[in-house]
């Protein structure tokens, strides 16, 4: 009902000012593009961002943002798994190697809004389609700005297409190996002032073999997945220097993994209102809900009947910002705001007798955060010189915290109660940019953040055969502190290079730790140290173009205590120490396209005590677009194509398979 009335008054509210004509004498003097977000401060640089731009992110083989992304050498997700066959659970986005643990250390933001789910913290990058997305920026270390609680790892920001990018029309369909669909269609006309897009994205396939052939038993089956999205837009001006946004998602996601009857699904309604004035007090207005939900059914490794089915996982987020940017002179970009989230959830779930599949016991549990938070930055031009500071103060609670356990036999209830939490918390960052002439940059920045744990990490254990995670709800939050230094070189029209040394510390940091045989818990270590250089390159020919990426990650755990001393010294759990991305591609003037992308992911381990090694892999993805005649293209991608073997999990001689060789053939329109 919540989201049903506020879809309603969003799109009243979208269609009645996008249908408002608006005065030619009231236009702004500069040029602007509709739905876009405030001007970028100058300062951001210093903090050494890589952008992935429309274009490459629409040549990316699988067709998918969390596959593009890996040009940015160093972003990984918890497992090397993708959202066609990953636990969506799991799905959390990291930078710098800082570890694994499925939720997101890195923050997410698709127009200044929070993607990350308000249960999991992981990522629901399938409810996204290419087409919408414009460009995409990663800033790599903590941050201070809006929504700053919980950028430890860094930042993903995510923009929506503007009117420049959005044709009137366009669409693509692919089939691939596996009888793999995909299909997506966006219509985007002008409606009055502005402009409204509507956007859908359909996705399925038999799936691949997850389990070696050496290993499959009989009730092993290919990881069947079906996806779809459909996204509203609306965009219109206000006066003569605002703007609106409104923007509603619906998505469904359904996959099976590894066993029969190993199914799960997740859903999610997203909507949200931003406001923009670009006048002399330059204003960003933004308020979202997400409701998501989550099911799952574990399948006994032994038996292959279902052990546990965690039949409803409803959560609800909510938050919202204000920033005021006030006219404080030419020299300086002064930005002041208020931001908060809010999220609750809750978790129905039943365990089951592996023979009979008779209920045993019903567990429910139930968690509260919110985090609200003050900040102040600054941007001070001083000739060649940049330089840049911000701060925030935020107050974080976590409350109502419960767990109950109904015994399906006995009927015997046992309900804990955990203690409500809170306090306040403080981060800065400061940078400097120096720019000596146009073709040198130099910077330097440091940083403080911190993450909260989620209500996952807090209140629910999970299972991955042959290992049982337990939650701990006397999780403290993670704090990050660190620095760098680095340059951008832009010798010569065409080429760009960048590097950038780092030294981060995550205090507190959040682990899988193992306390016993296939049993872990999660537990805060005394901290994850990771320091490392980031490179990254273009050359652009004309005809042919060169794009490469590469990071070193020296991550290493700090561990003092007795219980978790045995993981001192140790490499992080899924944290490489090297990575690396390459593209060379060719173009002709008739829009003809050819490109082969490298990726290379080093060693790393499955497990805290460094006991399963997942050996490191290369892979090669190609690209082919050919005009076939007036807004009309044949495409054609390969993944993996040498067929490289890609391990995704391994716990002893159980191992998980990420995406082997697959072919699309394809359309796409566009006018």
């Amino acid at each position: 009902m919540i989201f049903r009335t506020l879809s309603i008054g969003l799109l009243a509210s979208a269609t009645a000012l996008i249908s408002a004509p608006v005065q030619a004498e009231e236009a702004p003097q500069d040029i602007i593009v509709l739905g876009r977000g405030l001007e970028l401060p100058p300062g951001t640089p210093a903090y050494g961002s890589v952008t992935v731009d429309r274009q490459r992110l629409g040549e990316d083989a699988s067709g998918t943002i969390e596959h593009g992304l890996g040009d940015v050498a160093g972003f990984q997700q918890f497992r090397r798994s993708d959202s066609r066959s990953a636990n969506p659970s799991a799905q959390g986005v990291t930078l710098r190697s800082l570890g694994g643990n499925a939720t997101s250390r890195a923050l997410v933001l698709l127009d200044g809004v929070p993607l990350a789910d308000p249960f999991f913290g992981s990522v629901p990058f399938n409810a996204l389609s290419l087409e919408t997305i414009g460009a995409v920026r990663v800033t790599r270390g903590g941050g201070a700005g809006a929504f700053g609680a919980g950028t430890v790892a860094g930042t993903i920001e995510l923009f929506s297409a503007d009117r420049d990018q959005l044709a009137p029309y366009s669409g693509s369909a692919f089939y691939g190996s596996y009888n793999a669909q995909q299909l997506s269609a966006t219509m985007s006309p002008d409606l009055g002032a502005g402009f409204v897009s509507v956007s859908g994205n359909f996705a399925r396939g038999d799936g691949f073999w997850t389990t070696p052939a050496n290993l499959r038993g009989v009730a092993d089956v290919p990881a069947r997945y079906k996806t779809w999205s459909v996204t509203l837009r609306g965009v219109a001006p206000v006066g003569d220097a605002g703007e609106i946004q409104a923007r509603i998602n619906l998505m469904q996601d359904e996959r099976t993994l590894r066993f029969r009857g190993a199914d799960n699904g997740q859903e999610g309604q997203d909507a949200s209102l931003r406001f923009l004035s670009r006048g002399a007090w330059k204003v960003e207005a933004l308020a979202y809900v997400q409701l998501r939900n989550f099911n799952n059914i574990v399948i006994s490794s032994t038996s292959f009947r279902p052990t546990l089915n965690q039949r409803n996982t409803p959560s609800t987020g909510l938050g919202g910002k204000l920033e005021v940017r006030p006219p404080v002179g030419a020299d300086h970009l002064l930005r002041i705001g208020f931001d908060t989230r809010f999220a609750t959830a809750d978790m129905y779930e039943d365990a089951l007798n592996a023979t009979t599949g008779a209920v045993t016991v019903r567990r429910d549990a139930t968690g509260r955060q919110v985090t609200s938070g003050l900040y102040v930055e600054d941007d001070w031009t001083l000739g060649e010189v940049v330089l840049t500071a911000g701060a925030r103060a935020d107050r974080w609670s976590i409350s109502r915290g419960r767990l109950t356990e109904r015994n399906a036999t006995t009927g015997a209830v046992t309900t804990t109660n955990y203690a409500d939490r809170d306090d306040w918390e403080t981060s800065v960052r400061a940078g400097l940019l120096w720019r000596p002439s146009d073709a040198v940059a130099l910077r330097a920045a440091g940083y403080t953040s911190f993450r909260l744990p989620t209500i996952n990490e807090l209140y629910r254990s999970f299972a991955v055969f042959p290992v049982t995670t337990q939650a701990n709800a006397n999780l403290a939050p993670e704090r990050l502190k660190g620095g760098e230094v680095g340059f951008d070189l832009t010798p010569a029209p065409g080429i760009r290079l960048s590097a950038t040394a780092f030294y981060n510390r995550l205090d507190n940091a959040i682990a899988n730790v193992t306390i016993g045989t296939n049993l872990r818990q999660r537990r805060n270590v005394d901290a994850i140290i990771a320091k490392g250089l980031e490179l990254s390159g273009m050359v652009d020919l004309g005809t042919f173009d060169l794009s490469a990426s590469y990071a070193f990650n020296d991550s290493r755990v700090e561990a003092r205590s007795a219980a978790a001393a045995p993981l001192d010294g140790k490499q992080p759990a899924q944290s490489p120490r090297h990575s690396a991305s390459g593209t060379i591609g060719w173009h002709a003037p008739g829009a003809a396209r050819l490109a082969l992308t490298a990726r290379y992911v080093g060693p790393q381990y499955e497990d805290d005590l460094q006991v399963d090694r997942m050996p490191g892999v290369v892979t090669l993805d190609g690209y082919a677009r050919v005009p076939l005649f007036a807004h009309v293209a044949l495409v054609g991608r390969v993944e993996n194509l040498l067929d490289a073997t890609v391990l995704t999990r391994k716990v002893g001689t159980s191992v998980d398979l990420g995406a082997p060789q697959t072919f699309w053939i394809g359309f796409q329109i566009g006018g």
